[in-house]
């Protein structure tokens, strides 16, 4: 008989099958080496983001009344096929395809991992240690990252689409890992009304519920700045500084490894800093991350990058926590995907703009741009409910 506790064994599997990425540090460089300009590389990632988009809410209202377990089976497999195409085809279309499905399976993956996460802490009676264990998952997973980076650019060195079939392999141990799960059951899951409405109960919840809305926001539009940090580097090591593939690779490795470490620490980390203190050094220094990077634009740039991995690290299971705290667990799933809703939808608009900015004004323009926008959006609209905070 499966046990819940080995939830958590089989969630590390599945994060470690998603950020064991040895496609991570060079997919970029292979759109490059395909003929892709870069504008229609950040328009593939755009598209996937379009497709989590129109599936992130009913993916989440899914693992919430369907089953999470069922949620992340159907994520595992689609994620597993959409590197295979990967691996088979060429061209544009060819990869809008493998987009598009590895779309999909983020979409069912994202928020159904960390609700499952939660859930099964709460049914353990384990639901403090939450930022703990999700740091531990943040860890592991860039532990992965950082150990496919140097493996992937080190195969990209002798073929450049060598590991995309390998990568196929990894992703492939989600499925049996989402099998093998337990879903905690709890009384008041037998009340969730099924239905598309209850999708907008939940969403005009969260907008009516002061800290809840503004852990979302603060989440998303750090996540926003992250997920677009990760796919300028790798292009910024090689056109800006003009590193081998190797070097992207362990470059792109030690800043994982950076992150890794910082996550593993945030628990003990947000157990010592004022939340309030904590909250407004992630807030800022994402954004100036980015202005810093643009205005510096030479190796003194890198320390800048190690700061910013640094943050990123603390930030995105504390941040998470905050979330957790305020949300319902039969509501949880479709919240962490309302945030994921706004990271995709900000980066459809943000991430072809990187690459029409890039061809045609350079690194340091981008970065400055970017970074200005993050501080606004954090400006208008998460610092005041910040400070309002007791």
């Amino acid at each position: 008989m499966r046990n819940i506790q080995n939830n958590i064994i089989n969630l590390y599997l599945i994060k470690v099958s998603k950020w064991f990425m040895l496609t991570q540090p060079i997919l970029m460089l292979y759109f490059k080496d395909t003929g892709l300009s870069t504008e229609q590389a950040f328009k593939l990632k755009a598209i996937y983001s379009v497709a989590i988009v129109l599936l992130e809410l009913p993916s989440g209202y899914f693992a919430d009344v369907l089953g999470k377990r069922l949620t992340l089976i159907i994520g595992a497999i689609c994620g597993t096929l959409g590197f295979l195409f990967y691996s088979l085809g060429n061209g544009f279309w060819f990869f809008l395809a493998a987009e598009l499905t590895l779309g999909i399976g983020q979409s069912f993956i994202s928020g159904a991992d960390s609700a499952l996460m939660y859930d099964t802490l709460l049914a353990t009676g384990r639901e403090k240690k939450f930022t703990l264990f999700d740091g531990r998952t943040t860890a592991i997973g860039n532990f992965a990252e950082a150990g496919s980076a140097i493996l992937g650019g080190i195969i990209a060195d002798i073929s450049i689409r060598y590991p995309f079939f390998i990568q196929t392999g990894i992703a492939f141990i989600a499925v049996p890992a989402a099998f093998l799960l337990v879903e905690p059951k709890f009384e008041h899951q037998s009340d969730i009304k099924r239905g598309f409405m209850d999708i907008i109960r939940i969403l005009k919840s969260s907008i009516s519920h002061p800290r809840l809305r503004n852990s979302i926001l603060f989440s998303s539009f750090t996540g926003l700045g992250t997920l677009t940090m990760a796919w300028i580097v790798q292009l910024y090591l090689d056109e800006g500084l003009h590193f081998s593939y190797g070097l992207i690779g362990t470059s792109t490795a030690v800043l994982n490894l950076i992150v890794a470490l910082f996550a593993a620490l945030a628990y003990y980390l947000s157990r010592k800093v004022d939340n309030k203190s904590l909250q407004l050094w992630i807030l800022f220094f994402i954004p100036v991350g980015f202005l810093l990077t643009g205005i510096l634009n030479n190796y003194v740039a890198i320390a800048v990058l190690v700061l910013f991995y640094m943050v990123r690290g603390v930030a995105t299971p504390v941040l998470k926590n905050y979330i957790n705290v305020h949300a319902s667990s039969g509501d949880r799933a479709t919240i962490f995907s309302i945030r994921s809703l706004v990271i995709r939808i900000l980066f459809v608009l943000i991430g072809p703009l990187c690459g029409w900015l890039i061809d045609g004004y350079g690194y340091p323009t981008m970065f400055i741009t970017i970074g200005t926008m993050l501080l606004a959006l954090n400006l208008v609209f998460v610092f005041p409910g910040l400070i309002r905070q007791r």
